[in-house]
């Protein structure tokens, strides 16, 4: 249990790069892995890191995401004191250009507050990772840092931790000072403030593209990447559907692939992520693909490099061919005629 800190996740930023996975969602919501979206895993470290309040803030599209994550019980954050809260944006016509908006956060000054904890941790919803927040906590308060910016590579991942009455005192005085997010003061060479910079090592991607989006989640088909993101001292928490497993036809070939469970497969799957309730038809060939929940895929069909949001329905004899460099995205819901070389 840690009374120390709390997270704030700002879900509201828009990636004109992944506009044909958010058109009906926020990037925090877009599917992920087969069975997860991409907030699971920032909203996870947080809750391994003994976390027990966490903010949302999202703006646009954000419907798929509170029926995601709900009351926050998946996470163990549906809580007498403190626990999950959302704070939608009731500027919609205002842009936020940055993580830790401050004018966002002003709107809803009430929740900081009231919170007991010291410090806040601010951190997008959209990196694939598995990091342990403590460490981070314990380095920040050693150093004397005011504010601490975790990076990879030297470059950032938009994850800031910040004493709470540092942060009120930034909303309080942002028409002053010109700051209108948390990247705007880290990189201010002028900066009264003592900036840390704390270099993240494990695995981390900050899915901000459809080209990340596809790399990221092949990269989970890697033994190597999936035991850095999926421990069992530090799971990746989601919500939890109770369904069967998938059934298998005697024809059915899958090798190096990723399915999720209620689902039905009778043709060949090779290299590809396979989301719930998923069905692919006899003589049907998917390879280096990612499949989300409720697509339903008939006989004698193929797809190479394709990204296939929930529940399209593709025809039987239809050819949809891309390649890993420039995946190609079907629409979420749309039906799919026989037509080749998408």
């Amino acid at each position: 249990m840690n009374k120390r800190l709390m997270g704030v996740i700002d879900a509201t930023t828009v990636h004109e790069n992944l506009h044909e996975l958010a058109l009906h969602r926020s990037a925090a919501a877009i599917p992920f892995g087969g069975r997860y979206r991409l907030i699971d895993f920032i909203l996870s470290n947080m809750v391994n890191s003994g976390i027990q309040s966490v903010a949302i803030f999202p703006k646009f599209q954000y419907r798929s995401l509170m029926d995601h994550l709900g009351s926050g019980k998946n996470w163990d954050l549906n809580r007498k004191r403190d626990g999950l809260f959302f704070f939608p944006s009731a500027n919609l016509d205002k842009p936020y250009p940055g993580i830790g908006t401050l004018d966002h956060f002003a709107e809803n000054i009430d929740f900081f507050h009231r919170s007991t904890q010291d410090y806040v941790l601010i951190a997008n919803s959209y990196t694939v990772f598995n990091m342990d927040f403590l460490p981070l906590l314990d380095w920040h308060i050693e150093s004397g840092c005011d504010i601490t910016e975790v990076q990879k590579g030297g470059v950032s991942l938009g994850i800031y931790l910040v004493k709470k009455t540092l942060l009120m005192d930034l909303i309080e005085t942002r028409n002053e000072t010109g700051y209108s997010n948390m990247r705007d003061v880290v990189k201010d060479i002028d900066s009264q403030f003592r900036l840390c910079f704390y270099e993240y090592e494990g695995y981390a991607v900050m899915v901000d593209t459809v080209e990340k989006y596809y790399g990221t989640s092949m990269d989970l088909l890697n033994p190597d990447v999936w035991n850095q993101l999926f421990l069992k001292e530090r799971p990746i928490l989601t919500k939890v559907k109770d369904e069967p497993p998938t059934r298998y036809d005697r024809q059915a070939s899958v090798r190096n692939s990723m399915v999720a469970n209620g689902g039905l497969i009778e043709g060949t799957v090779e290299n590809s992520i396979v989301a719930r309730g998923v069905k692919i038809g006899k003589g049907t060939v998917i390879r280096n693909c990612i499949i989300m929940q409720k697509t339903q895929i008939q006989e004698n069909c193929v797809l190479d490099s394709i990204i296939v949001d929930k529940d399209v329905r593709i025809e039987a004899g239809t050819a949809i061919t891309a390649s890993p460099d420039s995946p190609t995205v079907i629409r979420k819901g749309t039906v799919q005629g026989v037509r080749t070389g998408l």
